[in-house]
C-alpha cells in the first residue's frame, strides 16, 4: 500500500526533468517527462515508503543521513535541482495539504523566548569550533558573503561584504555601535578597526562568545569592542548605529514586532540600524520540517510582507532595500566545498551521519537559493 501511495505522489510531484527510484524490492519506476538531467534514487529500507509519504521531506532528508537512501553518484546537485525545480512547477494537491499543516504549525515551532532562543542557538552555533574551521572563511563569517564578481575568492567577498555594511552605516568614528548576534566577532572588530567606532556585540552562544572576546583582546581592541552573553531584548542603553547581519531569521514570526521596537527603543533619534537576513520569495509560508529538526530550529526565513508590516508598526523608517539574489548561493557553494575537502577531519570530529546531514544541509540550501 504504501508503495504504491508513494508512487502516485511521486507522479504528480515530477513534471519536468526525470527520476528514476530503486524501491527495496528492487523494483525500478520511473518519473517525469525525461527532459534534462536524470537522478536515480535508491531506497534500502522497506520502511522508507511508509516514512516517505508520512512525512515526506523530514524522511528524505533522515534516510539520507542514515545512508538508507542514496543518490547514484552522490548527485546532490543534480537530486536538489530536479527536487527544486518541480516543487515551483508542480500542483501536486497533496504538497499543498502538507504546506498548509506546516504553515499552521510554525507559530509553535517559531515562539522563541529568551531561554528557548538560548537552546536553539546552542544545538548549532556551540558545535566544535574546529568544525567551522573547516569551512568558513579566516575570519568566520557564517553569513552571506558579497560577490561583487561570481568568481571571488570566499576571503574576498566576506571582506566585501562587510565593508559594503559598513557603508549603508554611514559611520563616523567614536559613534556607539550595536551588533545583535555578533558571530565569533569578525564584523565587530573590522568595524572598530577600520572605521574608529566603539562597538558591543551581543550572542547567545557561549562558545562564540568566547572566541570573539579572545580575539578582542589579541587585536588589542578590548577599549573598544566588547562582547556580552546576553539576549539582544536585555540590552539597555542608546547607540548611534545597530546592526544584524544574519540573526533575524532566529527571531521568530512571534517576535517581529518586539524586535523592531527594540531596535526602535536602543536607537539614538538620528540613528541608523541595518538587518540583514535570508528572505523568501513568495508569501508567508514556514520552514522544511528537516532543517528544523537538525539545522535551525525555531529558524524561519521571512517573505517581504512580515517584515515590512513589523517595520511599520514600530516606528522606524525603511530608507534602503537590497536583495542581493544568487550572493548566498555562490557562498554556499563554497562553503560545501571546503567542507568535503576536509570531510576527513569532520568525520574524526562527529561521525559519517554528520557528515552527510552537514552536505545535505549545504547543497539543499545553496540549490534552495538557486531555483
Amino acid at each position: 500500500m504504501w508503495t504504491r501511495t508513494l508512487d502516485a505522489m511521486l507522479r504528480q510531484f515530477c513534471v519536468t526533468g526525470a527520476l528514476t527510484v530503486t524501491y527495496p524490492d528492487g523494483a525500478r519506476r520511473y518519473y517525469g517527462p525525461g527532459q534534462g538531467g536524470h537522478v536515480h534514487l535508491i531506497l534500502h529500507d522497506p520502511a522508507l515508503p511508509r516514512k516517505l509519504v508520512l512525512a515526506t521531506e523530514l524522511a528524505l532528508g533522515e534516510a539520507y543521513m542514515d545512508g538508507t537512501a542514496t543518490i547514484e553518484g552522490d548527485d546532490l546537485d543534480g537530486f536538489f535541482t530536479f527536487l527544486l525545480t518541480n516543487a515551483a512547477k508542480s500542483d501536486a494537491a497533496w504538497r499543498r495539504w502538507l504546506l498548509r499543516l506546516r504553515y499552521w504549525k510554525r507559530v509553535i515551532d517559531q515562539t522563541n523566548p529568551a531561554h528557548r532562543s538560548r537552546e536553539n542557538v546552542a544545538h548549532h552555533y556551540d558545535l566544535s569550533g574546529a568544525l567551522y574551521d573547516l569551512f568558513l572563511d579566516d575570519d568566520r563569517q557564517y553569513s552571506c558573503a558579497y560577490f561583487t564578481h561570481p568568481d571571488m575568492s570566499l576571503e574576498a567577498a566576506q571582506t566585501a561584504k562587510k565593508h559594503h555594511i559598513a557603508g549603508k552605516l554611514c559611520l563616523s568614528p567614536g559613534m556607539e555601535v550595536l551588533e545583535i548576534g555578533c558571530g565569533w566577532g569578525g564584523l565587530a572588530l573590522s568595524l572598530a578597526q577600520d572605521y574608529g567606532v566603539r562597538v558591543l556585540g551581543v550572542t547567545l552562544s557561549t562558545q562564540q562568545h568566547k572566541v570573539a572576546t579572545e580575539r578582542a583582546e589579541r587585536a588589542g581592541l578590548s577599549g573598544r569592542v566588547r562582547f556580552e552573553l546576553q539576549d539582544y531584548r536585555a540590552v539597555q542603553g542608546q547607540f548611534d548605529r545597530i546592526v544584524s547581519v544574519g540573526m533575524f531569521e532566529h527571531v521568530g514570526v512571534p517576535h517581529y514586532g518586539e524586535y523592531f521596537a527594540t531596535l526602535h527603543d536602543r536607537l539614538t533619534d538620528d540613528g541608523i540600524a541595518l538587518v540583514h537576513t535570508i528572505g523568501r520569495t513568495g508569501p508567508p509560508g514556514a520552514t522544511s520540517p528537516w532543517i528544523t529538526k537538525y539545522i535551525f530550529p525555531g529558524g524561519y526565513c521571512p517573505a517581504l510582507s512580515e517584515l515590512s508590516g513589523a517595520v511599520e508598526g514600530s516606528g522606524l523608517y525603511p530608507t534602503d532595500l537590497e536583495v542581493w539574489r544568487l550572493h548566498y548561493a555562490y557562498t554556499l557553494r563554497h562553503w560545501h566545498d571546503r567542507f568535503k575537502a576536509n570531510q576527513d577531519r569532520a568525520r574524526a570530529l562527529y561521525d559519517d551521519r554528520f557528515c552527510r546531514m552537514w552536505r545535505y544541509y549545504l547543497k539543499a540550501c545553496e540549490h534552495t537559493f538557486r531555483h
